[in-house]
Formats: structure tokens, sequence, C-alpha cells
């Protein structure tokens, strides 16, 4: 009788049951190798990264068991990585799955405002000088200071609007504008799957500068879903003589450097693929979770950290671009003859 008793006041709350902590591992003790297996970045980094957020993620807190620094960060890395279950992840790393989801958030928006100056558009001759010379020396196309394309991340249908993200290839997405060089130098991810490309970049701050004349002598490389502009040079559509073929051959091979950049990114960060499922969060979470991963790939790529074997770049199944009828501009129109020339 008295251990029935027991029990009953334990279930009603009479008695304090004893809390038990697990075993929390220490991720950073392993070897390189591991380490790049599962958070795509070396003990180096992993520490730098640590170190920088460690202000915004430490928690005053009269509690001996507080979720150390390292163990926030790593975690997230490791869905990030992955796009592994929650509870998978963290029963790895000797924490609760709540645990991991109240961290996590905290974790990626860090990322987001570290002070890492490493997703900036070259709005200045002197940045955009660089660049130029390197896509020259490549592809030897004149002036190109970055190429632009949007790629799809794949998410769970939404409570609201969810006719606006199902895409033309009929699954719900984000629909996440990239620009690079060889760095990622523009990202936007906040439109649905339905949105256009060209739409993103017309309401996007890069766009809305560049059609303002924030760039006299420069362009971006688009695929036909954009229109041409001064700043934005596109392929011919009906090409008809051999100088306008050798052109868009020319324009295909530079602007594929985005379509790399995108298997690089997703590659890296598999939760953005669809060789990792589609994430289970809010559009709002998943567009936190794609800006995140874009600041840890420029850093990755600033620091030369190579992706881990098994971890190929990959694209997932994007809508092919669809070419809109746009109006002709005819100072873009001839100075497209003039590049076309000029190769």
């Amino acid at each position: 009788m008295a251990d029935l008793a027991l029990l009953e006041d334990v279930a009603n709350g009479r008695i304090r049951s004893e809390r038990i902590f697990r075993q929390q591992e220490d991720l950073l003790a392993n070897e390189d190798e591991w380490l790049m297996s599962r958070f795509r970045l070396p003990r180096a980094v992993l520490l730098d990264l640590c170190g920088l957020l460690g202000p915004a993620l430490q928690r005053s807190t009269r509690r001996n068991h507080a979720v150390p620094v390292p163990l926030q960060v790593l975690t997230t890395l490791g869905f990030l990585a992955t796009g592994t279950f929650q509870r998978e992840l963290a029963d790895r790393s000797g924490i609760s799955q709540p645990t991991l989801s109240r961290v996590m958030p905290d974790v990626l928006k860090g990322i987001i405002a570290s002070p890492h100056d490493s997703i900036k558009f070259p709005y200045t001759a002197g940045e955009q000088a660089n660049k130029k010379a390197q896509f020259a020396a490549m592809y030897g196309f004149p002036n190109l200071i970055g190429a632009i394309d949007c790629t799809h991340v794949a998410i769970r249908a939404p409570n609201v609007n969810e006719n606006t993200f199902i895409n033309r290839k009929h699954f719900h997405s984000i629909n996440v504008q990239i620009i690079c060089d060889m760095l990622l130098t523009n990202v936007v991810a906040r439109w649905p799957g339905s949105t256009h490309d060209s739409f993103i970049l017309r309401h996007s701050s890069v766009g809305r500068r560049l059609e303002a004349g924030a760039i006299r002598d420069g362009w971006l490389l688009g695929d036909s879903g954009y229109p041409l502009k001064q700043w934005l040079l596109t392929p011919f559509l009906n090409p008809h003589s051999a100088e306008e073929r050798h052109y868009n051959m020319c324009h295909s091979r530079a602007h594929a450097i985005v379509e790399r950049t995108i298997g690089l990114f997703k590659g890296r960060w598999r939760c953005l693929d669809c060789t990792g499922g589609r994430l289970l969060y809010t559009p709002e979470k998943v567009c936190q979770i794609v800006l995140a991963c874009a600041v840890l790939h420029n850093v990755a790529q600033l620091k030369n950290v190579p992706l881990p074997p098994g971890a190929d770049c990959c694209v997932g199944p994007d809508p092919e671009p669809h070419p809109h009828a746009f109006e002709p501009n005819a100072a873009a129109v001839r100075q497209r003859l003039e590049v076309m020339r000029r190769l």
C-alpha cells in the first residue's frame, strides 16, 4: 500500500521526480575528417564560429546543466548539413529534442547577424575590378560582375496561402534568388515557389539599385527568364547568325558558374536539397535556414574548405526558366550587340 501511495503522489505532482541529465558529448574533441563529414567545417573554423556566436548564445542561468555554446552550434550545423530529424540529432548530442528546437532559432539568427561581411554585392568600382578580371580570365566575357539565377527549396505545404507556394514542378517551395561570382554576393529568400524569377529580382534591393543606375560599367548574366537590361545580359532566344550562336555559347559557359555554385551550396548544406527531403518548418523559418546556410557557405569558401567525401555537388529539380515576352530595351539591345561583336 505504501508503494501505491508513493506512486500516486508522484503521478499527482506532490513529489517532484528527479531530473535526469544525459551525458553531453564533446563533439569538438573529434578529428577534422569526422567533423567535416557531420558539420561541413573543420575544427579551427568551428572554434572561430563558436567564439563569434558565444556572447549571443550564452544564457545566464543558475542551473548547472545549460547547453554549452559548441553543442548548440554543432548540433544546429548537423541539421543544416544533413537535414536529419531533430530527435535523431539531439540523441546523438546528448540533449533532448525540445532543447534543440529551442536553441536552433537563436543559432540561426546569430549566424545571419554575424559580423562576417561575406554576402555583399559589389557596387563600387574597386570591388568590381577583381571580379571582372576573374570572369575575363576564366570565360573571356568582358565586364562581368556576377551571374544570377533562382533555386527552389522544398517545404511542407504551409497552412496559409498554400497555393502560392506550388511551383511549376508542382511541389511546395521557397524560390531563392542567388547572385554569385566565386562567392554568394546576394541571396533573397522570402518569396513563395510560384513567384517568377524576374519578379524577385525587380523587387530586390539589388534589382532596384541597378535599375536606378548604381552601376555604370558592368553587368550580370541571367537566363531567358529575365529581361534584357543594360546591367543584365540574357541570351538570344532565337539566334540566327554565327555571331549570335557564339555569343550564346559564351554566355552559357560563363552563366554556368551560378549553376555550379547552387550545386555546391546545396551539396554542402543538404537540408536545402531534395535529397534531404523537404523542410518541415514554416516558410519564415525556412527562409532563416536558407540565409544561415548562405553565410556558412561563404565562410567555407573563404576558408577554402572542401566538400567532404560523399557530399557531392547536387541540384534539386528546379523548374526550367519560363521565358517572358519582355518589352525590348533599345539601349540594352545595342549593348548586347556590342558585347557580341567584342566576343
